[in-house]
């Protein structure tokens, strides 16, 4: 085995942890942070360079941007180089509009947004008086620490059970 492949060994037999994606969007998204605070930080001919770069990509960005856009965004097709063209056909100029396409990148965004989406019904909140019920225990019934839950609740996924002695809720 070349001795640089004992990461991707690694990965194969014991595979990557389950946030791994999770950790990775966050991480792209705080790049952007990253590279401001360089861009602010950077001096001379490093910081033109870096500007230059960055200029590249979001003009790039822009003409990207500008193809899909919506509405009057109106560009020309190829005109046909060979042949005699029909009078009929003249004026048209074979036009195409942008929003054929902005439209088939926004349905495929829409339908991966609605892969994931799961309903979650809305619970409203309720108060600890009609949930809980005050205990009374001791010899004398003058302790009242301990809590009988009335209604059905949930708990958190990390939520062990104490003593059943010391256990404030019921």
């Amino acid at each position: 085995m070349p001795q640089h492949e004992h990461m991707e060994r690694h990965r194969k037999r014991f595979g990557v942890r389950m946030d791994k994606m999770e950790k990775d969007r966050k991480k792209e998204a705080r790049r952007v942070h990253k590279l401001s605070e360089f861009a602010q930080r950077v001096h001379g001919l490093r910081a033109k360079l870096f500007n230059q770069k960055r200029f590249k990509e979001k003009a790039v960005m822009k003409k990207t941007i500008n193809m899909n856009k919506e509405g009057s965004n109106k560009h020309s097709a190829d005109k046909p180089t060979e042949g005699a063209i029909p009078s009929y056909l003249l004026d048209r100029e074979n036009v195409t509009k942008a929003k054929i396409l902005s439209n088939t990148v926004k349905q495929k965004r829409k339908e991966k947004a609605g892969k994931w989406t799961v309903p979650i019904p809305k619970v409203k909140p309720v108060a600890d008086d009609e949930i809980f019920r005050q205990i009374k225990s001791g010899k004398r019934k003058k302790k009242n620490w301990k809590r009988m839950i009335t209604k059905v609740t949930f708990v958190g996924e990390n939520f062990t059970r104490k003593a059943p002695k010391y256990e404030r809720f019921i």
